[in-house]
């Protein structure tokens, strides 16, 4: 299930291709066998084990994509922190940051160093939660979201385009993705998330049929209902051509980088 879009993310065979919070690699699997140079970061120990995993067997079912020059992608899985990745100052090409801000107390730091690693003319895609939607799991139950790890924000798309500009990025394209899943996590915030009825396990058998299928009818519906409920908000930024390495990132934070430095 791949919430960024690659051709709106324009990634290419043979980009370095950044997937923070990797999780357990839905995005860096699809961006591996489009020839990309992999770098899939997060900072759970499983989703790394897990992510390593199967890149390992994605390559050794020779299902890795090419680079114009035929070079096979290449791939690394690091476990990091986002709000300092070890990374060089503007390294790689592409950014992909799904479904992981919205976790993250210093979003900006996150923001302004997604900026950092990025070249000059690099891309990232940015997905979160969309205001609609998580507006009611949170209504419907504290358990969704008020535990260890779990959403600490619901941003709206002004506040998501408003922070990737403060720290340099030039906000571009939006989209929202799968309107289908969002009832699905209504219905389970209404129950328990941790309970499994008739109708949540029935609902769940529709999305796995739709994900493994992926029938005209459930990708006609889900494309139409997307504006309406998408469950995810995707906002594609820029660093411009000609962009310094350092953002001005705000007074706040400025003043915390010094005052770290000085320790």
């Amino acid at each position: 299930m791949l919430t960024v879009d690659y051709d709106r993310l324009d990634l290419r065979p043979g980009m370095t291709v950044l997937d923070l919070g990797c999780g357990e690699g839905r995005h860096a699997f699809e961006a591996y066998r489009r020839g990309a140079k992999v770098v899939a970061v997060d900072w759970g120990v499983p989703e790394v084990e897990t992510t390593k995993r199967w890149l390992g067997a994605i390559a050794e079912a020779g299902e890795a994509g090419r680079a114009d020059d035929g070079t096979a992608g290449r791939y690394e899985v690091v476990r990091g922190d986002l709000l300092h990745l070890p990374f060089p100052d503007a390294s790689v090409d592409r950014v992909m940051a799904s479904e992981v801000l919205e976790h993250i107390p210093d979003d900006t730091t996150a923001m302004a160093e997604i900026f950092r690693v990025l070249k000059p003319g690099g891309r990232v895609a940015v997905t979160v939660p969309r205001y609609g939607p998580e507006r009611i799991c949170w209504a419907l139950s504290d358990e969704y979201h008020a535990n260890e790890g779990g959403h600490i924000r619901i941003y709206t798309r002004s506040v998501v385009r408003n922070r990737l500009a403060s720290v340099g990025l030039v906000p571009g394209a939006t989209h929202h993705a799968h309107a289908l899943h969002a009832p699905y996590w209504w219905l389970k915030c209404a129950v328990g998330v941790d309970r499994d009825p008739a109708l949540v396990r029935a609902y769940h058998r529709l999305l796995v049929w739709d994900l493994t299928k992926r029938p005209w009818l459930t990708r006609t519906a889900e494309r139409l209902l997307d504006p309406l409920v998408g469950k995810s908000l995707v906002v594609y930024a820029d660093k411009p051509a000609t962009a310094a390495v350092q953002p001005a990132i705000g007074a706040a934070h400025a003043e915390r980088e010094r005052t770290a430095a000085a320790r």
